[in-house]
């Protein structure tokens, strides 16, 4: 059952707020949309983030409510057939969130990838997300995540694959490409609709550029215009404005929210219900950040699952920099949780938008 946690920290918009102009995008973002034969609430998703989309940040957002749909972290296809969701600190959920949650898996080869998909539908989740997004060294030296795009016929040969071995919402999310072609882009994404992907979500950067330049929402607009499945946009939308902007200018069916999702679990409250949350919401937002992961995960694991959580948390404050390392300074647990209390034993400047310096890491 969902948290009513945050229910009292959140602050009601004035009636002067409530009566503003209606907004179709908003309500546009708030109708159901059905992807493989499933409906989903809204169209406002948890962009799949590996080492931050676990178990742990579902919860937290999830408590604060109007997330359409979850994404996992990124899983390894070869490893996931033999995973135990006890102990397996990606192949995890709660029970609650089965429903609702889309299991992200990277590999090389078609036959790895179906396998992955078969274990996932044994698990009565909602769905299976292929990655061709990832660009780290180590999961391309691989021959997985962007580095498939390289290679377009395999690209296709794993969707078939997985398409063949499962009967979930398939989902493709992938980059550009390696070179800016946004006829790559919409090439590649007329190809996963014929091999059978339900629905596609489009992060329009190279595969080279981490987060260092602005993704090129006009690529999010080529793609949807090639192909009849919905598409999902994402990449910098970190407002109900930029949100606006990103459907408006591309067309798009929803919106897939990553990095702001993790400095702000609340995002999805904030954009589809207009709630408004005040400073004091930031340290019970980390606090209660640091009881999730402790009660997931092994004590040195959720110290860095923690550390990693807390780069895009600063990112909220004016002075983001020194707030991250006073507030990262620590290697238990305990040390994080004083280091809460102690950087916000005064009240803290909020930034008028996220710091892009600490988002890019």
């Amino acid at each position: 059952m969902r948290s009513n946690r945050w229910h009292h920290t959140h602050k009601e918009p004035t009636r002067h707020t409530a009566i503003k102009t209606m907004n179709p995008v908003q309500d546009m973002i708030k109708t159901p949309i059905t992807i493989g034969g499933k409906e989903i609430p809204n169209r406002l998703f948890l962009a799949p983030l590996a080492g931050l989309g676990h178990v742990a940040m579902r919860q937290i957002i999830d408590e604060f409510g109007s997330c359409g749909l979850f994404f996992s972290e990124m899983c390894s296809a070869k490893a996931l057939p033999f995973e135990n969701r006890a102990i397996s600190p990606m192949f995890r959920w709660r029970d609650e969130e089965a429903e609702r949650l889309v299991m992200q898996i990277v590999g090389a080869t078609p036959l790895e990838m179906a396998r992955a998909a078969e274990r996932i539908e044994k698990e009565g989740l909602f769905g299976v997300d292929i990655n061709f997004g990832c660009s780290v060294a180590s999961i391309c030296k691989k021959e997985g995540g962007a580095a498939v795009l390289k290679d377009p016929d395999r690209a296709e040969a794993i969707v078939r694959e997985v398409r063949r071995a499962t009967t979930l919402p398939l989902f493709v999310k992938y980059r550009t490409g390696w070179k800016d072609d946004a006829g790559f882009a919409a090439m590649m994404g007329q190809r996963f609709e014929s091999a059978g992907a339900d629905a596609l979500v489009f992060h329009p950067r190279i595969s080279p550029d981490r987060r260092s330049r602005p993704p090129k929402w006009a690529h999010i607009k080529a793609v949807k215009e090639s192909v009849a499945l919905p598409v999902f946009g994402n990449g910098n939308v970190f407002n109900t404005a930029d949100l606006t902007r990103m459907v408006t200018t591309t067309g798009c069916d929803g919106v897939s929210l990553g990095r702001i999702a993790i400095a702000r679990p609340f995002v999805f409250a904030e954009m589809l219900e207009e709630k408004t949350f005040g400073p004091e919401l930031y340290p019970q937002i980390a606090l209660r950040f640091l009881d999730l992961v402790e009660a997931a995960f092994a004590p040195s694991y959720a110290v860095r699952l923690y550390k990693k959580f807390l780069l895009y948390f600063a990112a909220n404050f004016k002075f983001g920099h020194p707030v991250f390392k006073q507030l990262a300074h620590a290697t238990t647990l305990e040390a994080l949780r004083d280091n809460v209390h102690q950087t916000f034993s005064q009240p803290l400047d909020l930034a008028a938008t996220p710091n892009l310096n600490l988002f890019t890491k």
